[in-house]
């Protein structure tokens, strides 16, 4: 591209060159749950593509300790200064959060726009939120990140509209006036309070309607949303529009998807694909984004999808498994399910366990004894049996009938015959009803 074309071109399409900075505290002793100085710079640098950006170039400070003026000492951002100019970077990328008062330090040494991991997160979730509750989530996190650094960030925030960072509420006004911030986050929860209150109904509903509720949670890029697409067309009105927007970048998938599939017995179930986790993520953004995750405290069982390719995959797990704790949902029934392993050049694939499968989304492989584990961990507490109620126990037809989906009944001389999966207790009860042959 010429100058003259980048001259041209609006400010908001320009692509942006970012120069990817890392600091590895040497002092800190390294858990076996913590992702590697390395690891984490890869996932920041696929951040930035998924921003739209343009990934330049990386640089890892190794330091004992944080600098509180400018993250890395005055020194050290001076050579950031120069590698930044030669490398033509129009941002520079912090895998870190940085406090308002860095960010005016360092913009003023480097003269570039300065941002941190978690605004390059937030700016992703603000161009992907597609519904209304999505987009509000996205707004209150960003007001409460920005609400502290309004003295600090210096001239990135009055960059209203300047790509990258600058997306979302509108930081002129956020600069200008504190309380402004805190009315609208205000006037956000209220909104959202009714956003919730309207997915409760929806909810209950699916609730009365006693189909059983499959979320898929896991890492992003894992593969869910393709996972998804392919149980959804087990079911008889499976449409191809019915399918996920699928994409091999962090965050393709945002919003709560709900989709509907059919086990082998013909009984259907509900599909739930969540927003995906990755390392470091926002506090605030898990905090806003609680209600929608809470999906997950409604299902019934929880397939916990892995990219079984990824190195740290062990590491992604158990950030995975702290949100679920969380979320008060690491109690659930759950099946691990490790996803891509068309990609592991293996002879023979590891074979399946209780708990555990090993699948290819994209390539079909082992889709079906997922199906067949999901039926049984769905059924394994309910017992499939064949009533007989006299017509003058009617009411305990019209007992089962509304806690069970009834798979098929008919009224015959005797009384109504009906077929129905029971739990342990009613089984108890109703079981002298039971149809002998």
């Amino acid at each position: 591209m010429s100058d003259l074309d980048i001259k041209n071109k609006p400010e908001d399409q320009l692509v942006e060159r970012a120069l990817c900075v890392g600091l590895n505290i040497t002092s800190r002793v390294m858990r076996g749950s913590d992702i590697s100085i390395e690891e984490s710079m890869a996932e920041l640098k696929e951040l930035v593509k998924a921003a739209g950006a343009e990934f330049v170039g990386e640089l890892i400070q190794n330091k004992d300790k944080v600098d509180t003026a400018t993250y890395l000492g005055s020194g050290k951002i001076e050579e950031i200064k120069i590698y930044a100019e030669s490398l033509d970077a129009t941002m520079i990328v912090f895998n870190d959060e940085l406090s308002g008062a860095q960010i005016r330090n360092i913009e003023d040494i480097i003269g570039k726009k300065i941002i941190d991991r978690t605004t390059l997160i937030l700016d992703i979730f603000a161009q992907r939120a597609l519904s209304r509750e999505g987009k509000l989530q996205v707004e209150l996190a960003q007001l409460k990140y920005r609400l502290p650094r309004l003295y600090g960030m210096g001239g990135q925030m009055s960059r209203t509209g300047a790509g990258i960072g600058t997306r979302g509420p509108g930081e002129q006004k956020l600069e200008k006036d504190k309380r402004h911030i805190l009315n609208r986050a205000a006037a956000i929860r209220k909104e959202l309070k009714e956003v919730v209150k309207h997915r409760e109904i929806q909810r209950s509903q699916r609730q009365k309607n006693k189909i059983p509720i499959v979320a898929l949670v896991g890492y992003t890029n894992a593969g869910k949303s393709t996972l998804l697409n392919e149980l959804i067309k087990t079911h008889p009105d499976y449409e191809a529009e019915k399918g996920v927007f699928v994409k091999d970048m962090l965050f393709a998938t945002l919003d709560v998807t709900l989709r509907r599939a059919l086990l082998p017995n013909k009984r259907e179930f509900l599909l739930v694909d969540t927003v995906g986790f990755v390392s470091k993520l926002p506090h605030d953004l898990i905090e806003a984004f609680k209600s929608t995750l809470e999906e997950v405290n409604y299902a019934d069982l929880i397939l916990h999808v892995i990219d079984a390719t990824n190195e740290s995959s062990d590491i992604q797990k158990h950030t995975t498994d702290s949100v679920l704790k969380d979320l008060g949902a690491d109690e659930k029934a759950t099946i691990t399910v490790y996803n891509k392993i068309d990609r592991l050049n293996l002879d023979i694939y590891p074979k399946s366990q209780e708990d555990l499968v090993y699948v290819s989304a994209k390539q079909g492989i082992n889709l079906d004894k997922l199906v067949k584990l999901i039926e049984k961990k769905l059924t394994e507490d309910s017992y499939e049996v064949n009533l007989l109620l006299p017509y003058d126990k009617g009411q305990i037809f019209s007992y089962l009938s509304d806690k069970y989906p009834i798979d098929k009944f008919e009224y015959t001389d005797e009384g109504i015959d009906l077929l129905v999966s029971l739990d342990e207790v009613d089984f108890n009860i109703y079981k002298e009803y039971i149809k002998t042959k």
